[in-house]
């Protein structure tokens, strides 16, 4: 069936639950992606609020050859970047636990994708029927979750050891920097990945937010961080390092926000991967356009105050996405510096191997433009086998203290665990 022109609807004629209502309608498609700006401010913007279906993914690119031409439609495509892509960049590879199969790089062209406006919704593709099917959609009332406790593949003591263990590694000049992560898993897990997803984003609203369905594996994230963004030949990448919970009280809050910005070890953290951002970008920039607008900017968020730093830099005519993300990717925030040999020591400390947790969700235009998140902060899922996980990690310096950095990583499990209704076993 061809193609049809774009529906367009004013938003005050939608109901109020339709954005609910599209996903639990797109999530019936094997490929599904959603992006959620939850209508928070960001510099450089956030996400935009899209929703893009295909019943097929036939031809979606899965190499990053595959992304070195432009799009031979107008449609936008729409996917993900796993971690383990790092090993078709690098000569590297992974053996540890791998809980889901998510192929390492995906794209498709939808066969319908809503684009939201400031005051219109846009049914773009095949358009017959859509708005229809989307307000008859059920919303199955909301269920308590049984998550059992989660259990961690990497325990607390191995934990503490890794960090000590990389200390030493610091010292003995082997890395700067390294982004040490852990997950904590379920099995034989039943839940609705729609349901849950929209409770993960009343309970932390993040810019970058999105959920994905690649056949039976799904994920559900909350990102407060972008990775990189392509217009009108800018680059923006804006990584995150620097946390602290908030405060209870205003003045409390306030105290806390002091207290990351003066915090030394936190602001050598996003200086050094600052530096990194620096460095990847220019090696697809225009000469000398690499420029950091915002350096330890801080930003409130539901549990959490970061620290955000702003890098931008005019792209080299010609320069393929294919060749950006050789340059850039993975994003710095998730690996340490220098970047081939963090990688190499997180393949060793970790035991898991981080699937599309570390990776990236966006979406690509026809003319080039782009938006990448960094995948953090996500519960992924797999319908098939139950098994459902998330990860979180910390920064790891000289200066780390082992039992600081195992609290930070429980702090931005907070919200997880809120939504699941469980604990850590």
């Amino acid at each position: 069936m061809p193609a049809t022109s774009p529906v367009t609807i004013p938003l005050h004629e939608l109901p109020a639950d339709f954005r609910v209502r599209a996903l639990f309608w797109g999530a019936d498609f094997p490929h599904c992606t959603y992006f959620e700006p939850n209508d928070l401010e960001y510099p450089h913007g956030a996400f935009k609020r899209l929703l893009a279906v295909a019943a097929t993914g036939n031809s979606s690119p899965d190499s990053l050859a595959d992304l070195s031409g432009p799009l031979a439609t107008e449609a936008p495509r729409f996917g993900f970047l796993t971690y383990d892509l790092k090993n078709d960049i690098e000569a590297l590879q992974s053996a540890n636990f791998a809980g889901f199969a998510w192929p390492r790089l995906h794209f498709f062209t939808p066969e319908t994708w809503l684009v939201w406006r400031a005051d219109t919704l846009e049914i773009h593709g095949q358009t017959d029927g859509v708005l229809d099917q989307i307000l008859a959609q059920p919303v199955p009332p909301a269920a308590a979750l049984a998550v059992p406790a989660l259990h961690p593949r990497l325990p607390k003591a191995d934990y503490l050891r890794a960090v000590e263990a990389i200390r030493e590694d610091i010292l003995n000049g082997e890395v700067y920097e390294l982004n040490l992560c852990q997950e904590f898993y379920a099995e034989h897990v039943t839940l609705s990945p729609v349901a849950v997803f929209w409770q993960l984003m009343q309970a932390s609203p993040a810019p970058f937010a999105g959920f994905v369905r690649w056949h039976e594996h799904f994920l559900l994230c909350a990102s407060p961080e972008r990775f990189l963004s392509h217009h009108d030949g800018r680059l923006v990448s804006q990584p995150i390092k620097g946390t602290i919970r908030r405060g209870a009280t205003p003045t409390a809050d306030e105290q806390q926000r002091q207290t990351l910005l003066h915090d030394e070890k936190e602001r050598a953290e996003n200086l050094m991967i600052v530096d990194l951002v620096r460095n990847d970008l220019a090696r697809v920039a225009r000469t000398g356009t690499v420029r950091v607008p915002e350096l330890f900017g801080l930003y409130p968020f539901r549990h959490l105050w970061q620290m955000i730093s702003t890098v931008t830099a005019d792209l080299r005519p010609g320069t393929s996405l294919a060749e950006i993300l050789r340059a850039t990717f993975p994003m710095g925030s998730m690996t340490g510096a220098p970047k081939i040999r963090a990688m190499q020591l997180i393949e060793h400390y970790e035991s898991s191997r981080r699937g599309l947790y570390s990776g990236s969700i966006g979406y690509v235009g026809a003319d080039g433009s782009f938006d990448f998140n960094v995948v953090i902060r996500s519960l992924q899922y797999r319908q098939d086998t139950g098994y459902l996980s998330f990860q979180v990690g910390s920064a790891i310096t000289y200066d780390s203290d082992p039992e600081r950095e195992y609290e930070e990583c429980l702090l931005k499990a907070r919200a997880l665990l809120e939504v699941l209704g469980t604990s850590i076993a």
